[in-house]
Formats: structure tokens, C-alpha cells, sequence
């Protein structure tokens, strides 16, 4: 049995009060007035018979006891997520064939689930799942040899075709853990030429005037990762590249860009002539599960990018 005044709100509350640190934001989070949001945390510290929070520091900070209590909170918010996921998948029976192709970015966690969710659903359909490259999947979706792709935008105009946004993903910088000069003494690991990301990178340097040794260029989210926690070289890359490396995060430290904010955008295209609401309904699955295995996950690890890397509506 749940014990008396343990309720989701007060759990969504702490999360919240946790990830940010202030009472405002968290009332900005989850909708709720600041008293709203402090008689929730009372309620809960009440609830479970010990402070979660310091309230005598600005920014709150956790207790012992509160940190242990996130993690649980974070699994049991997660679990919660991904069945409302689960029990929200749309109806896709009458489809006799679906295609759709993602960008790797996805590969660790979201596309698996994804794809088991989808199959779930089309119980008599062809289906086919792919991963790409951003610009491969345009070429694909223009030839009609996929319905739905999931890439960046390549900020193009594109005829014909209905965007769906799904998440801004904000570029950062990683460098080797404790490299505070790297800039300076370090070269610049470059994403591979023909990557869309790499050219994003490029003309916003290009934009700032900036320019950098080319030596390394690399095709490979984690490869990049690898180098840089190697202690070879910084990197620009955005929190869905770097979530991905989980295995090098002790070895590498995230700041924000340091020549300027820039983002690119995720989204989910299609073509026009597709006009039943099965386009829409897979974009609303694909942000619960962004902001379930990416999103929320990348803020509560890099608190600084709130605000920044966000699931789109």
C-alpha cells in the first residue's frame, strides 16, 4: 500500500524542485502556482518523514536522503511515461505498408522501443525501419521508397513535404574531463564532411569567423565521444550525440558552446499526399518517448540546457 500523501504531483514536484534548483521553475514545469508547488514538497517531506530539500539554500539543494529519493522518483516518473506511451499507441491495422527511416541519433534506446511499439500495432501490415543519415533520408522519403522519416532539418525549403517538430537539440561543446584550455591546445574533432550536423557546425563557425585545424573528421557519434574522453581533441555535438555515449561520460566534461547558441531541430516528415492523422499520432508517440529516454535524462545530468533542448508541440 502507498502510504497516505505519497501522490504523483508531489513526485512530478520534487523532480522538478530537483532538476532546477528553484520553486518558480518548478511552478513553471508543472503548471502550479509557487505555493502550490512548496505545500506539494511539504506534503511529500511530510509523507516520507524527512527533508528532501536544504530550504535554507538558494538554489534548493538536496538532501542526502533527497538525492537517494530522485533516483527512485526518476525510475518510477519513467516507468509512468512509457505506459502512458504504451497504452496511447494509435491503431495503425488498416495501413497495408508503413516505412519509416530515423537518423542514428536514436539507435541506443528510442528507435528498439519505437519499432516494438509500431509492430504492436499494424497487425496486418508490411513494415520496414531503417537508420540513416539525415541526408540519405530526404532522398529516400523524395523517391517515396519511405512514408515517414525522423532526421534533423536541414533548414532548406522542402516542397511537398509536412514537417512535424519533435525536439530543439541545442549544440554543446564536450571536452576531455579537466581539459580547461582545450580550445586552445587541443585540436577540433570534426563530424565527417557530408553529414548534415557537420555542415550546421560549419556555417555557424563560418558565421563567427571562425576556423580550426582540419585534422580529424570523424562519422561517428561515438567514435567522436571515444576521442575526446581519449583526451585527442574537443567536440561540438548537440545532448541527443552525447546521451548516446553514456559508457564515456565519466572521461568527458559538456559546456555550452562557447561562440554563440545555436540548435538544430528534429522533426518528423512526410509527404503531402498522406492525409489520415497517422503522421500526427507517430509524432506525438515519438515526443513522449524523447522526452521519456532523452530529454528528461540529458536535464537532469546538464540542468543548464533547460530551457534549451526541449520536446517541441
Amino acid at each position: 500500500m502507498v502510504m497516505k500523501g505519497l501522490t504523483l504531483r508531489g513526485l512530478e514536484v520534487f523532480e522538478a524542485l530537483a532538476r532546477t534548483g528553484s520553486v518558480a521553475q518548478a511552478a513553471e514545469i508543472t503548471g502550479l502556482s509557487q505555493p502550490s508547488v512548496s505545500q506539494q514538497l511539504r506534503n511529500l517531506e511530510n509523507a516520507l518523514g524527512t527533508e528532501l530539500v536544504d530550504h535554507g539554500r538558494r538554489p534548493m539543494r538536496l538532501t542526502q536522503a533527497g538525492r537517494s529519493f530522485l533516483a527512485r522518483t526518476e525510475t518510477v516518473l519513467a516507468e509512468l511515461q512509457m505506459a502512458q506511451s504504451e497504452l496511447t499507441v494509435m491503431d495503425l491495422g488498416h495501413l497495408t505498408t508503413l516505412s519509416i527511416g530515423l537518423i542514428d541519433d536514436f539507435d541506443n534506446d528510442l528507435t528498439p522501443r519505437l519499432a516494438t511499439l509500431l509492430a504492436d500495432s499494424l497487425t496486418r501490415s508490411k513494415f520496414k525501419l531503417i537508420t540513416l543519415p539525415s541526408l540519405d533520408l530526404f532522398a529516400e522519403l523524395e523517391a517515396q521508397r519511405l512514408r515517414l522519416v525522423v532526421s534533423a532539418h536541414s533548414g532548406e525549403v522542402l516542397e511537398g513535404v509536412v514537417e512535424y517538430p519533435l525536439v530543439q537539440d541545442p549544440f554543446i561543446m564536450v571536452t576531455p574531463k579537466g581539459a580547461d584550455n582545450a580550445v586552445e591546445e587541443l585540436p577540433f574533432l570534426r563530424y565527417a564532411r557530408e553529414q548534415l550536423i557537420s555542415r550546421q557546425i560549419e556555417a555557424h563557425l563560418a558565421r563567427q569567423h571562425l576556423t580550426y585545424e582540419e585534422r580529424f573528421e570523424i562519422g561517428s557519434h561515438l567514435a567522436l565521444m571515444a576521442m575526446a574522453a581519449r583526451g585527442l581533441g574537443w567536440a561540438i555535438t548537440t545532448p541527443l550525440g552525447y546521451m548516446r555515449a553514456t559508457r564515456f561520460h565519466d572521461a568527458l566534461d559538456v559546456h555550452p558552446a562557447p561562440f554563440g547558441e545555436f540548435s538544430r531541430t528534429i522533426s518528423l516528415f512526410t509527404r503531402t499526399d498522406w492525409s489520415d492523422q497517422v503522421p500526427e499520432e507517430v509524432a506525438g508517440m515519438m515526443r513522449r518517448l524523447m522526452r521519456n529516454q532523452i530529454v528528461d535524462p540529458a536535464l537532469t545530468q546538464l540542468p543548464w540546457l533547460t530551457d534549451r533542448l526541449k520536446v517541441m508541440t
